[in-house]
């Protein structure tokens, strides 16, 4: 029973990410917004995790769900410093809107996951640098779109850029540089500390539910 509850848990959180991000797909330009890139890549990893547990089957490697969990926790910071820089959303949950579930409810619940359900100590060095691989080429998807299409959104007034921290035009090419670095910094520090605590925890499920059904190579 606790195996079935923790993968309807899972596929909850898919649900959200889904719904939460379901709007991108009428309005194109929203997944230039992180938030949505991440709320999405943890929705397709939730669906994977979700199934396996129920299904006792292989769970997503460790690389793959403790980095859209570092994502959605970078996506959390990013409200709390950045709180201007996204869509508000349409409602979704009574007194929330999608906004506040990629920045508040999925980051939490995604958090739960790993520390209660995840089986850990499967992390390695190298995947920190997997993690921190996605951010470059995200920096370079929003600076050469933003110059190819400089009014096309989705920031207020066609701003093509959707954080003004990585907005050129606004902060300086100088300032950017300084930001980017900045981001790498963060994003590094919060890679390092869900690697820390992935090896910290037992290696085992602490629900005892996840893990089941993995292969050799998965636990590698």
């Amino acid at each position: 029973m606790t195996r079935i509850i923790a993968g309807v848990w899972r596929l909850a959180i898919a649900g959200l990410c889904f719904a939460a991000t379901a709007e991108a797909w009428s309005i194109p330009n929203r997944w230039v917004y992180f938030t949505f890139q991440a709320g999405f890549l943890m929705g397709l990893v939730m669906v994977w995790a979700g199934a396996a547990t129920i299904l006792d089957g292989i769970q997503p490697p460790a690389w793959m769900k403790n980095g859209v969990t570092v994502y959605v926790v970078i996506v959390a910071l990013m409200a709390f410093l950045l709180p201007s820089s996204e869509p508000s959303g349409s409602p979704l949950l009574p007194g929330a809107s999608g906004a506040i579930v990629l920045h508040r409810v999925v980051p939490l619940m995604a958090v739960a996951d790993f520390l209660l359900v995840d089986a850990h100590r499967r992390s390695r060095w190298e995947h920190v640098l997997v993690w921190m691989s996605y951010l470059p080429p995200y920096l370079a998807f929003v600076l050469i779109r933003g110059a190819l299409w400089p009014h096309s959104g989705p920031a207020a007034g066609g701003s093509p850029y959707p954080y003004a921290v990585i907005d050129p035009s606004s902060v300086g090419w100088i300032q950017l540089g300084i930001n980017c670095l900045e981001l790498v910094v963060v994003l590094l520090g919060v890679a390092l500390a869900v690697f820390i605590v992935d090896r910290m925890l037992p290696s085992s499920s602490i629900m005892g539910v996840a893990g089941r059904g993995r292969s050799s190579r998965s636990r590698r």
